[in-house]
Order: C-alpha cells, then sequence, then structure tokens
C-alpha cells in the first residue's frame, strides 16, 4: 500500500521499482492519493484483513501512522518518507513544524504554477506535483493543520512493535524536519533512519532504490 503526499502526483513513484513488481503473492501495491486518504480507502482497505507493508510519504506518512496506530497487528511493516506525526509547527512547545504562513505560501504555490515547478522538478525527473481542484487542497490542507499523531503513537508503541521500520528524511527538508524523524526514531528505536544531505522532499524522486530496498526487505521477511 502506497499513501501518496498531498497535492501529489502518482508520477512521483514512477522511478521506484516495487510499485510494478507484485509481492509474493501475487498483488501489485495499490497507490493511494491524497484524496482517497481523506476519503477514507486506505483504511476500508484494512478492514478487509489480512496484513499490509505500507510506504507513506509526507502526507501519506501521517496516514500511514495513523493507520498503525488504529492496526498494529495488519502492519507487516512502514516505509516512512519525510513522514511527520505533526505537519505544524507548535512554539509553545517546540515542535518544530511548518508555520501557517509556509503552508498557505505552499497553497499559492500550487495555484499559481498549477504544480508546475513551484516545489523545483528536478532535470529529467518526473514532477511529483500536480495541481488539484481547490476544494480538495482546502480539504488537505485542514488535515495538515488539525492531525496530530503524537499521544496516539506514543501510547499505542510505547512498549514497542513487532514489525520493521525504514525512516527516509534529508537533513534540511523544509516542510518536514530533520526533528519529525528524530522523533519517529525515538518512537520506533529500532527502525532503520536513513538521512540525506540537502533540502528535497520530494525522495521518491531522489531515492527510488534506497526506497525499493527497503520495501523489498519487509516483503521478504513477511513472506
Amino acid at each position: 500500500m502506497v499513501l501518496n503526499g498531498w497535492a501529489a502526483s502518482p508520477h512521483a513513484w514512477n522511478l521506484c521499482r516495487f510499485t510494478r513488481q507484485p509481492a509474493p503473492d501475487g498483488q501489485l501495491p495499490v497507490l493511494y492519493s491524497y484524496t482517497d486518504q481523506l476519503d477514507g480507502l486506505s483504511e476500508r482497505a484494512f478492514a478487509t484483513g489480512g496484513r499490509f507493508a505500507v510506504v507513506g510519504w509526507s502526507m501519506g506518512g501521517s496516514s500511514a501512522l495513523a493507520l498503525a496506530c488504529r492496526h498494529p497487528d495488519q502492519i507487516a511493516g512502514l516505509v516512512l518518507v519525510a513522514a511527520t506525526p505533526r505537519m505544524m509547527e507548535e512554539r509553545e512547545t517546540g515542535w518544530k513544524g511548518m508555520s501557517q504562513m509556509r503552508l498557505e505560501a505552499l497553497r499559492r504555490g500550487l495555484e499559481l504554477t498549477h504544480g508546475q515547478g513551484f516545489f523545483g522538478v528536478p532535470e529529467g525527473k518526473p514532477n511529483p506535483y500536480m495541481e488539484d481542484r481547490p476544494e480538495n487542497l482546502e480539504r488537505g490542507l485542514r488535515f495538515l493543520l488539525e492531525t496530530d499523531l503524537r499521544a496516539d503513537l506514543e501510547r499505542t508503541f510505547g512498549g514497542g512493535c513487532h514489525f520493521p521500520v525504514h525512516l527516509f528524511q534529508s537533513e534540511a527538508d523544509g516542510i518536514v524536519r530533520r526533528s519529525n524523524a528524530d522523533y519517529l526514531k525515538r518512537i520506533f528505536p529500532h527502525a532503520s533512519l536513513t538521512l540525506l544531505p540537502g533540502g528535497e522532499h520530494a525522495l521518491p524522486i531522489w531515492v527510488p532504490d534506497a526506497i525499493d530496498g527497503a520495501v523489498g526487505s519487509i516483503v521478504e521477511a513477511s513472506s
């Protein structure tokens, strides 16, 4: 199961091989857009039973963490790519996140550029972003503003967890801060943490091979 980021295009995953390779049971991963997540489609997939290797990027990482809190026994493994339990900053607690001004700037940038180049599309790589309908962008913004999974994570995984976790994070990401990965490493102390230089947020197009390796290790361990 792949959970995409806010306003992100399916093309963000074009360079990852695992999205086109079936698992041992013959099933291909299902890519859930951020609107699918807001509509509860990924949650309903868990209601069918079975265990899932869940890959979540950015907002999709928040969705992956929420699913893990609600269905820990159905998680075969997590690959969390620039993921966060809480997107927004909290000056009173010192939580490092995005300011509302920064979030508004992202929204306006998408509107003005239709997702083409505002976030920086590397030459020769697929555009990881798209402009969506304004009403869906606003729904996504509310999710980013309101979601806070820290208490749920600490309550659910305070005693540890049985599944593997892989964390990917850029050192200078201006959207999801490095400290988010440090927090998740504390929640999942057995997790592997890959820290990358620079400030790239769209890591599925920057380090697809590393993400493929993390997914492959989960599938191999659970087969």
